[in-house]
């Protein structure tokens, strides 16, 4: 028995599901390239044994916990720390338990492919997991894990990982980088610099924030010039650290230009801390463009992550903080939106920004056609709510007809979880084998073509997009 279909979604169509195979044999054990993510690069700066199965599959990814929180399952019996240290640590063991006992809301969902993919090729089961048998799935991946070859390294290395990028803060001191590159292992981990803690001012804490900026750049952040000359030199820092993007996940697209002097006072407002809402939303707007601008200075490629209401649940934000699945998709306007960041830098051909959303209705009538046109323009790839088969077909259906494939940037996981990386990018890469084999089929390409873009979609577009 096992646990994944070596046919998997592959068309149901004999010959084409042939010819589907066919294109992917060609791509599937091709390098991984995961240039935007959210892994922990502590785990391989000391390499320790990752700590047991439920600290591995249940409480860093909040795929897998909102789901059982949707049926009722409290945070706490999960795992999940309250902020204030209120809750007692949980039984690792207990909580693999509950997830076994909920294992079955998986079923049909990106995770339950994900999660099987990884208890299949990662440690061997062929058996599903069953609420009957999660004590000895739970002992046979604990055992496991005190294997060497287990060690993130070695894990990194067998899952044929290219190179991934982090996500750290700007206030971030990149410790974990610093002691990977001074190591003498061999893997690429490269950092990528997210200022939204000290962008937005509506961020928990954010006056305090920029006092650390200052203090770490040793620049006067106490005005506009000051200010923008901190981003410069921490951006500076990261790029020694392997860098070659930024991050920006605002709740809009929402981007202006206004003059320095307007800037500058609409600096010190926010800095006052006597701002209301549409002005945080005007300085966010502005520092889009001032990123965008910077870019084009330092080379850096921008990633625009648009379209989440962030920690929509009140509650739980207050009692476990940020990134706790609760972020949820909104209506998104980007035309509008991105114009004046455009009208200042989109026709800068050595720029590149990826533009991300989670509002998929806007793929056809605005991202394809702004990427379709743009140099500055790249599409990054269906995201989040949307990284799933049927997903990730649609972004396909809805875009190479305006911008084509050399216009979007191929495939990232943006994953907390480390052993679904492997999953993520096999799902990828099957939707886009049977897309093409589509195309052949209806004669828009012929094999060649669908061979050669089929590995650009899988290595040669990431490498270039992300100057990897």
């Amino acid at each position: 028995m096992s646990l994944t279909d070596p046919d998997r979604l592959f068309p149901y169509d004999g010959a084409l599901r042939g010819l589907a195979r066919a294109i992917y044999s060609g791509i599937k054990d091709l390098p991984i390239l995961s240039p935007h993510g959210h892994c922990d690069p502590r785990w391989f700066a000391e390499n320790d044994r990752f700590p047991n199965p439920a600290e591995l599959f249940v409480i860093p990814d909040h795929y897998v916990f909102r789901m059982l929180v949707s049926q009722g399952v409290p945070m706490e019996a999960l795992g999940i720390a309250r902020q204030d240290g209120s809750s007692a640590p949980q039984d690792p063991r207990k909580v693999w338990q509950l997830f076994a006992d909920h294992f079955h809301l998986f079923r049909g969902t990106p995770s339950g492919l994900w999660l099987n993919h990884a208890f299949e090729h990662v440690f061997g089961f062929l058996e599903p997991l069953t609420p009957e048998n999660a004590d000895s799935y739970y002992d046979h991946i604990d055992d496991t894990l005190g294997m060497e070859q287990f060690r993130p390294r070695a894990l990194f290395d067998r899952f044929k990982i290219e190179c991934l990028a982090t996500t750290e803060g700007a206030l971030d001191d990149l410790r974990w980088h610093k002691q990977i590159i001074a190591s003498d292992w061999e893997g690429r981990v490269i950092t990528t610099y997210r200022p939204d803690a000290v962008v937005d001012p509506e961020f928990k804490g954010f006056a305090a924030n920029l006092d650390v900026f200052g203090a770490l750049t040793g620049e006067d952040i106490g005005n506009w010039a000051g200010y923008l000359n901190a981003h410069r030199t921490r951006r500076a820092y990261f790029r020694d650290h392997g860098a070659t993007a930024t991050d920006h996940g605002h709740p809009t697209a929402q981007t202006l230009d206004l003059p320095q002097d307007e800037a500058a006072a609409l600096y010190a407002k926010v800095l006052s801390g006597d701002f209301t809402s549409a002005e945080a939303e005007a300085f966010r707007g502005q520092m889009l463009t001032e990123m965008a601008r910077m870019s084009v200075e330092d080379g850096m490629v921008m990633q625009i992550h648009a379209g989440a209401r962030r920690n929509h649940n009140a509650s739980v934000y207050a009692d476990f903080g940020r990134d706790m699945g609760f972020d949820i998709p909104q209506r998104t306007d980007f035309v509008s939106a991105l114009k004046p960041m455009l009208d200042a830098v989109g026709m800068e051909p050595d720029l590149t920004i990826l533009l991300f959303t989670l509002d998929e209705t806007t793929y056809g009538r605005e991202l394809a056609p702004l990427a379709g046109a743009y140099p500055a323009l790249k599409l990054g790839p269906a995201w989040w709510f949307f990284d799933s088969p049927e997903g990730i077909k649609r972004y396909r259906q809805i875009t190479t007809e305006t911008c084509g494939f050399y216009n979007t940037a191929g495939f990232n996981d943006d994953t907390r979880a480390f052993c679904s990386i492997p999953a993520r990018h096999d799902v990828s890469r099957r939707v886009d084998a049977a897309f093409l084999a589509e195309l052949v089929a209806t004669g828009r390409l012929n094999e060649e073509e669908a061979f050669d873009l089929a590995r650009a979609l899988t290595v040669d577009l990431v490498k270039s997009a992300y100057k990897l």
